[in-house]
């Protein structure tokens, strides 16, 4: 079909309304055809203010920077920490400031900043070699991030450590500290050890700083009013820092072939203990039968 144009530079068709049509008859002859046949006119907005399309990445699991960044606490010296993953695959991620050290159990760290500074350090000294203490530790200086973890499964916390008051440590309880933390191996006296179950030497811890103890399981607390006792059985023990004692968990001679259990700790307050809800001689021993069974 042709099409005639006017001088406003509409079109309409030649066919129907001819092209010797004069002009103005033709515009009259226009407007009919455009009131019988309407056409549909869409209004756009302006260019500027239309909406261009949305590209979204698609959503995969959080990364490891996001789920690092949850429930940060300050300690000293510009530290900062958090503990994620609880309760018994717990995961310490520290925060160092420039120049800035802690101290960690050797093989403990997962990732680190590539600015962090990662070196071993060894103290050597025959108490440490005849009751199996570690003699290395771990050194990591700032700026920048790390990730510490137990070998077993475990929770984590931390324990703010002050001059006036010092606590007593599983030697297979600690993790990590800041650097102005003294750790020192301590001897319990034969007859506690013996009659505990815990180790000849365990540690004791003082100082000023942050403390990052590990478990078996996962950590609960008990705090002792002065005088109040409680107690605890020996082989789930992280730390503590009140007085204690032996004792028999029964009455009789044979409480031990009836009941399971040998002996406890009685903690006489004022204090904190730290304890957990597994016993890792007994797991070890439980995976032993299993494994001479099978």
């Amino acid at each position: 079909m042709a099409y005639n144009q006017n001088p406003g530079g509409q079109y309409y068709p030649q066919q129907q309304y001819g092209s010797n049509v004069p002009y103005q008859d033709q515009s009259q002859y226009q407007n009919q055809y455009q009131n019988q046949y309407p056409q549909q006119h869409q209004q756009y907005p302006p260019q500027h203010q239309q909406q261009q399309p949305q590209h979204h990445a698609p959503q995969g699991p959080p990364s490891a920077a996001a789920s690092f960044d949850q429930s940060w606490h300050s300690t000293v010296d510009g530290i900062s920490y958090s503990i994620t993953n609880r309760d018994t695959n717990a995961m310490l991620n520290v925060r160092i400031p420039q120049g800035v050290v802690i101290k960690s159990k050797p093989g403990a760290m997962i990732q680190m900043s590539p600015t962090v500074v990662l070196q071993g350090k060894v103290k050597f000294s025959m108490k440490k070699m005849f009751t199996g203490g570690e003699m290395a530790e771990s050194m990591y200086t700032g700026p920048g991030e790390v990730s510490l973890a137990p070998t077993l499964f475990g929770d984590v916390s931390a324990i703010p450590i002050r001059g006036d008051e010092g606590w007593n440590l599983g030697k297979d309880a600690f993790l990590a500290c800041t650097g102005g933390v003294v750790k020192e191996t301590k001897s319990q006296g034969l007859g506690k050890a013996f009659f505990s179950g815990e180790d000849l030497f365990i540690y004791r811890i003082s100082g000023q700083g942050t403390l990052w103890v590990t478990s078996f399981g996962a950590i609960v607390t008990r705090d002792l009013q002065a005088n109040e006792q409680h107690i605890v059985d020996n082989g789930h023990l992280v730390a503590w820092n009140c007085r204690y004692a032996i004792e028999k968990a029964g009455k009789g001679g044979v409480h031990s072939m009836t009941t399971g259990e040998g002996l406890v700790c009685r903690f006489t307050g004022p204090g904190r203990i730290y304890i957990q809800t597994r016993n890792q001689d007994e797991f070890g021993d439980w995976v032993a039968s299993r494994s001479s069974s099978a």
